[in-house]
Parts: C-alpha cells; sequence; structure tokens
C-alpha cells in the first residue's frame, strides 16, 4: 500500500483515497471504528479464512501477476469481511486479492466490513465465485448445488439471485452426472463444457467414460461427441425393444400360429399387459378357431 501511495502518476489507491497516514506504523493495526458498512484498513494478520469457502483452485500465475498490479498500484476494490471477535475478521468474498496481497507482504487490507451468518456468508461467497469468468464448470456446478443443497434455494429462486437462467443452470448441474474421470477431464480442460452435455446423455459411467477415451483419442468437436452419443443411445434403445418381452411370455415354448393354423400376432403393452390377435379366413375357419378355444 505504501509503494501505492507513492506511485501517484499511476494512481492512488485505496488507502490514499482514505487519507491513511503514511507513518503509521500498520503491522498491528486494527481498524479503529468496525461499523457496519465501513470500508477500512483491516491487518491482514488479523484475518482468516473462510472454512465454506467454495473455491479450492487458485493459479498460482495469476496470483502472481495480480500480486504485481496490487505492488504498483494497491487494491483497487476492498474485499469483504465479517467480524467474529474483536480482533478477529472472517474473510467472505476476495481471497484472491487476499492471497496476493500477503504474497507481497502487506500488512493491511482495505475491505468492507459486514455483518452476515455462517449462511449469509457461504450465500455471498457462492453467488461472488458463480459471478467469477475464470471458473470452470464443474467448480460452478458445485456452487450451484451448494446453493441448493446448503442455502435451500430453489433453481427458480437461484436464477433469479444469480442472474441466470434456470436452464443455464440446469444444464451445469447435469455435469455432476458424469463419472468423476470424465469431470476431472473438462476442470483440467481436455474437454469443453459442451463435451460433458453430449457425454450425460450417457447414464452408464462404463459407456460414459469409453465415449470419453474417444473423444480425447480422436480429437472430436462437440457435434460429433452428440451424434456418437445419440448413436450408442438409439442402439441401447433399440435393444431394450427387442428384449422388452416379459418372461411369462415364451413364444418358442407356446407357439399359437401352429396351434390355431395362422400367424398369431402377440401386442405388447407397458405394465406387462398386452393383446392376442388370431385371424380366420371363413365362417368355417371362426367355427374351428372357437372350438380350439373352448378345449
Amino acid at each position: 500500500m505504501a509503494k501505492a501511495i507513492k506511485k501517484q502518476a499511476l494512481g492512488r489507491g485505496l488507502s490514499a483515497i482514505l487519507n491513511e497516514k503514511k507513518n503509521i506504523d500498520e503491522k498491528n493495526i486494527l481498524p479503529q471504528k468496525t461499523d457496519l458498512g465501513s470500508i477500512t484498513e483491516v491487518s491482514i494478520s488479523n484475518i482468516v479464512i473462510n472454512p465454506l469457502q467454495p473455491r479450492t483452485n487458485f493459479n498460482e500465475e495469476s496470483l502472481k501477476e495480480l500480486a504485481s498490479s496490487i505492488k504498483e498500484l494497491g487494491v483497487i476494490q476492498p474485499i469483504t469481511v465479517r467480524k467474529i471477535s474483536a480482533n478477529e475478521f472472517q474473510l467472505v468474498s476476495g481471497e484472491r486479492r487476499f492471497r496476493a496481497s500477503k504474497m507481497i507482504n502487506l500488512n493491511t487490507i482495505p475491505a468492507y466490513i459486514r455483518k452476515a451468518n455462517d449462511q449469509e456468508s457461504l450465500e455471498m461467497a457462492l453467488v461472488e465465485n458463480i459471478q467469477r469468468k475464470d471458473l470452470d464448470p464443474i467448480e460452478i456446478a458445485l456452487s450451484y448445488k451448494r446453493l441448493i443443497d446448503e442455502i435451500k434455494l430453489t433453481q427458480e429462486q437461484m436464477s433469479h439471485r444469480v442472474g441466470k437462467k434456470r436452464s443455464t443452470i440446469a444444464n451445469y448441474l447435469r455435469l455432476l452426472k458424469l463419472d468423476p474421470i470424465i469431470q476431472t477431464g473438462i476442470r483440467d480442460g481436455f474437454i469443453s463444457m459442451g463435451h460433458g452435455r453430449a457425454i450425460v446423455n450417457i447414464r452408464n459411467f462404463k459407456e460414459q467414460l469409453t465415449v470419453y477415451e474417444r473423444v480425447i483419442s480422436k480429437k472430436l468437436s462437440v457435434r460429433e461427441t452428440e451424434a456418437l452419443s445419440n448413436a450408442l443411445n438409439n442402439v441401447k434403445i433399440k435393444s431394450k425393444k427387442l428384449n422388452s418381452q416379459p418372461s411369462y411370455i415364451d413364444i418358442d415354448k407356446i407357439d399359437l400360429s401352429k396351434i390355431f393354423g395362422h400367424k398369431v400376432q402377440i401386442k405388447l403393452f407397458k405394465k406387462g399387459s398386452g393383446k392376442i390377435t388370431i385371424p380366420f379366413d371363413s365362417k368355417e375357419d371362426f367355427n374351428r378357431i372357437i372350438k380350439l378355444l373352448k378345449k
């Protein structure tokens, strides 16, 4: 922060805007006023990481770039914290700024102090993360799921809260139905979210992995992956139809066509019901069939 004040040609930084004294001992500084809604310099050593923080992956190179920017210009946007004791604050949002500031050994960081319980703190952290552009699709999906499971938001409520269409939220959540190996593949950038959305239509994890491996080895596009998944599903549907005959019907043992002298048709319906159709050629043939049925 001190360097940010000296480089006025580049921008005075937030500490200068707050008219802090240059010669202040920042090492053990505590905000003199911690009124809710205030922005003040808080000692970094008095801030603890939120254990409910949904984000777990921080790119080291990106943090170094941010740290370099903060070293030159200061922390332009305050982090958000909540007071948990007289001399301790918990980070609500802005962990990248917090980590980057620690990286260059800053003593204090500008912070917006607000009141929030555990649930509100988690919700704010989740919503802030969802709005970021550098999150991978699985991180976003997990954040949505936590909002549903822990904050008890419906997809409709979440749609209004984060400003996303409900269908968009649903598409992200469906990615969590993928095999964990494929989820990791999306996080690591081996395949895109579009590939994942195509593969998730296959319910069997083993078959999902087969398609996933082929997508990577053949470098298939999203459209090609969709075609491959659809083809696999169509084969399964046809196979299911061929094998959908109830176990109590054994056409080989009960050859009705031989018994009645005509090609008897058996049509199956859902829930095990069906219909037997016996054709006849004439009145005499009809009477013959009736006699057979009465035996």
